[in-house]
């Protein structure tokens, strides 16, 4: 009897300490089929019982941890080089043991933005012949953040990394598994992308609520984000607005027509302040990347005035979140779109571009220019193939050393004389060209009317072109490729798009007005 009894004290105590480590748990974007970044600490992190001492080791290393008072325990990996063999990574916490298998280690980028980037590789033109081909590139991984839009920190989120093949590459953000496949190839090793895009999404929604809040130029943003939330959080409100709407989908789906948008979708959506970043980006802060592609903005348009503030805004508070400095931030800039119009004029769209211009400013950030691959009748342009390939010139130059043109030509200055502009384009050690013809079209030039006309320009040795138009006898501006969809035809030696610009400061037509006084 005595010894019954000890056998069960002994079930009772392994038992007891089997559920005291049964809360072991790992976030999402730590599991198999990983890539771990390359020359660079690593941070693995995970979650137990308080006190629970962890053991993390991997590639020879070995580092130990105790789960805090909220169970959350953190090592960090000294860096590794790249490495295409799989490896495990246990993980030991008390008598619980975690083995992470298939772990590679090489470059690892998130892909973020609205749509177009979110834009599947199946839903390019030539997706099929892409994802065949994916079943050839094992080593490069991939992984999907789901859409959650939320003011409550998340830190974790439902995913797995999976080696590319067909059917997983085709649902993959097309611009992301193109960028890694150039990395993958190019480099020779691993690549493993986090995509993170959702469509339709707004730059305030990827930053950290209380950062906005605090910061005194996007006071207006912030005070019609809080009256908002206090019309649709109103419990009448809220009960009045559900019940309307339900009635209208009724109605819809009795007549088989769409339904309409909830109203009260926007408080768990893809604008509200924070929302993105507490949903997906904060689960993934601290895993480690060389970088992020990002192409984003056509949301924004409308005040592209305030953009110039609130992206470069996103990108700081992004590098102070993710605590690894200034890591890599490559974006796109907006491509031509809407109908072309007969005569020079304003454009919110060109306003936006040159906002994502002057973000040039921050250190290790640059700009894949696609002014000439857009379609008109489709913000969804197909080719993805020309932007992956600018977007990935930028990172085999700046961040892997090679030597490829990447940077479009850039405004540098105008001088006038008479009835004519000279305008001096920084080429980056490249030169003009026109594109199917020989002059440069896509000019307007105004004197101090600010009335804009076409212009007529010819390129002038290596970076000048000559504009003039014989119904401005005075010129005061001169623009290029100003215009939601502008017809222009500018580019480097290589290829690339000379970027929008204006030499003028006059008022941006998505400047806020000045509040009216009593």
């Amino acid at each position: 009897m005595k010894k019954l009894r000890l056998a069960l004290a002994s079930l009772v105590a392994l038992a007891s300490a089997a559920a005291l480590h049964a809360e072991l748990k790992l976030p999402a974007v730590i599991g198999d089929h990983m890539v771990l970044q390359q020359q660079q600490t690593n941070p693995i992190w995970g979650w137990d019982t308080p006190g629970t001492k962890v053991t993390v080791a991997f590639a020879g290393q070995s580092h130990t941890a105790t789960a805090g008072a909220d169970g959350k325990w953190l090592v960090k990996l000294t860096p590794l080089p790249a490495n295409k063999t799989p490896q495990a990574l246990t993980i030991s916490a008390g008598d619980a043991k975690r083995e992470i298998t298939d772990v590679l280690v090489g470059e690892v980028w998130m892909c973020s933005g609205q749509s177009n980037m979110q834009w599947s590789l199946g839903q390019t033109y030539t997706g099929d012949l892409e994802g065949a081909g994916a079943a050839r590139r094992p080593t490069l991984r991939l992984i999907s953040v789901p859409q959650v839009g939320t003011q409550e920190l998340k830190t974790d989120f439902k995913g797995q990394w999976q080696p590319a093949d067909p059917a997983v590459a085709k649902d993959f953000s097309a611009i992301g598994y193109l960028y890694g496949r150039y990395l993958h190839d190019i480099l020779d090793v691993p690549v493993g992308l986090i995509d993170n895009a959702w469509g339709g999404s707004a730059a305030e929604a990827w930053v950290r609520r209380e950062t906005i809040e605090r910061d005194p130029r996007f006071a207006t943003l912030m005070e019609s984000t809080r009256k908002r939330e206090a019309d649709l959080l109103s419990p009448d409100t809220m009960a009045a607005a559900e019940a309307k709407w339900k009635e209208a989908a009724d109605k819809a789906k009795a007549a088989k027509q769409k339904a309409p948008p909830n109203p009260l979708a926007w408080l768990s959506g893809n604008a509200r302040p924070g929302n993105i970043f507490a949903g997906v980006v904060h689960p993934t802060l601290g895993y480690g990347i060389k970088g992020v592609i990002w192409y984003q903005g056509e949301s924004n348009a409308g005040r592209a005035y305030e953009y110039a503030d609130l992206f470069p805004f996103m990108i700081e508070q992004w590098r102070k979140e993710q605590g690894q400095g200034d890591f890599s931030f490559y974006w796109v800039q907006l491509a031509d779109y809407l109908a072309e119009k007969p005569e020079p004029g304003e454009s919110a769209w060109a306003e936006l571009r040159e906002s994502q211009t002057k973000t040039l400013r921050l250190p290790k950030t640059g700009q894949a220019v696609i002014i000439d691959i857009g379609e008109g009748r489709d913000i969804h342009p197909r080719n993805k193939y020309d932007v992956a390939s600018r977007l990935a010139r930028w990172a085999l130059v700046q961040d892997y050393g090679l030597k490829f043109p990447h940077r479009s030509p850039e405004y540098k200055s105008v001088a006038i004389a008479g009835n004519k502009a000279t305008v001096t384009i920084d080429c980056f050690g490249s030169a003009l060209r026109a594109f199917d013809v020989t002059e440069a079209r896509g000019f307007a030039i105004c004197g101090a009317d600010r009335k804009w006309r076409w212009a007529t320009a010819r390129i002038i040795g290596k970076d000048q072109v000559e504009v003039s138009s014989d119904a401005v006898a005075e010129p005061v501006a001169v623009r290029y490729a100003w215009a939601d969809n502008p017809v222009c035809n500018l580019y480097s030696a290589e290829g690339l798009p000379v970027t929008p610009f204006r030499t003028d400061d006059f008022d941006l037509t998505t400047k806020p007005k000045p509040a009216a006084r009593n």
